[in-house]
């Protein structure tokens, strides 16, 4: 292959990439946008036929009462159920309107879209050392001056900054529209939650949101960092991506069937989701936030261990 071709082949790879983070940059904020926009036009519980807010709970305690009284799914349907039904209580008891319909409430349904920026981070980390073998470029990555370990930090580094970066844009992009669509105020608003005794309690609705973007972006961190370990196992791109993704899904769908079981809390999945904490009801009865923070370093150890043992000895002439 000619000079040329190989240049030609570099560049258009460099313009591919390009576009690439531009388009996920672009999918992030419009979707962002268009969620928090669909969630203003919604109905919602406390909005039925524009009555009061005080009654229409009232109304919703009613249903959940009859609801516990002649039905019987289980104990944590039921404690669901209680917990509601105490939450809106409490709303009721104390004059606090719902915060759903303020800045920070829609805040905090935004932060559900991080499982799609994780899966975007995850596509970036996948495909950033198995796509060096798709690709062909890892005999010239590796003819370079700089270490094998300097390279591979040097491409962790770069999809961690990209999910950080990705972070950084949902959490702007959040804020902004909903200060747009409700105004930059309620900074004082209060937030009620029940914990896993289906008791009531109260917190800055400042506070737990932050804590719920920061908490989720340390799950984001450690499945990320999974997925660039599989990338380093890995010589196809699409391998890489498609097995990182995949565990990421299984392995949360089966978090509630396994908690059932004590052992499961050394569990990955069982501990990323740190937001368990903010309501006071983990997983499993016993965990504590201390100890899932020891799991998710230990975890998080083992897979730039393993990352580095691989990629250190792997044959590129294969």
């Amino acid at each position: 292959m000619s000079p040329l071709v190989n240049l030609l082949l570099n560049e258009n790879m460099k313009i591919y990439q390009r576009l690439r983070t531009w388009l996920l940059i672009i999918g992030l904020v419009v979707t962002t946008v268009c969620f928090l926009i669909a969630q203003q036009y919604s109905v919602k519980p406390t909005q039925v036929a524009d009555a009061n807010w005080q009654i229409n709970m009232q109304k919703q305690i009613q249903n959940d009462t009859l609801q516990l009284n002649n039905m019987n799914r289980g104990p944590e349907w039921k404690a669901h159920v209680t917990s509601r039904i105490n939450v809106n209580q409490y709303h009721i008891d104390h004059n606090i309107p719902p915060t759903e319909e303020t800045l920070w409430g829609n805040m905090l349904n935004a932060s559900s879209l991080m499982i799609v920026l994780t899966l975007m981070t995850v596509i970036i980390a996948a495909d950033s050392v198995a796509g060096e073998f798709t690709d062909g470029t890892i005999k010239l990555l590796l003819i370079r001056p700089s270490s094998r370990s300097k390279i591979l930090l040097s491409k962790y580094i770069s999809a961690f900054t990209f999910s950080i970066l990705l972070f950084i844009l949902l959490f702007a992009t959040a804020f902004l529209v909903s200060g747009l669509l409700h105004g930059f105020k309620d900074i004082s608003a209060p937030y009620v939650y029940a914990s896993s005794d289906t008791i009531a309690h109260e917190t800055s609705i400042v506070k737990h949101a932050i804590s719920t973007y920061l908490y989720q972006g340390i799950q984001m961190v450690l499945v990320v960092t999974m997925a660039f370990m599989i990338s380093t196992i890995s010589r196809s791109s699409s391998i890489a991506i498609a097995l990182s993704i995949g565990i990421m899904f299984a392995g949360t769908s089966i978090v509630g069937f396994l908690s059932q079981y004590n052992w499961a809390k050394y569990y990955l999945f069982e501990n990323t989701d740190l937001t368990q904490y903010l309501n006071g009801a983990p997983n499993i009865a016993g965990m504590t936030l201390a100890f899932s923070v020891k799991v998710i370093i230990g975890y998080f150890i083992i897979f730039n261990i393993c990352s580095w043992l691989v990629f250190r000895k792997k044959d590129v002439t294969a």
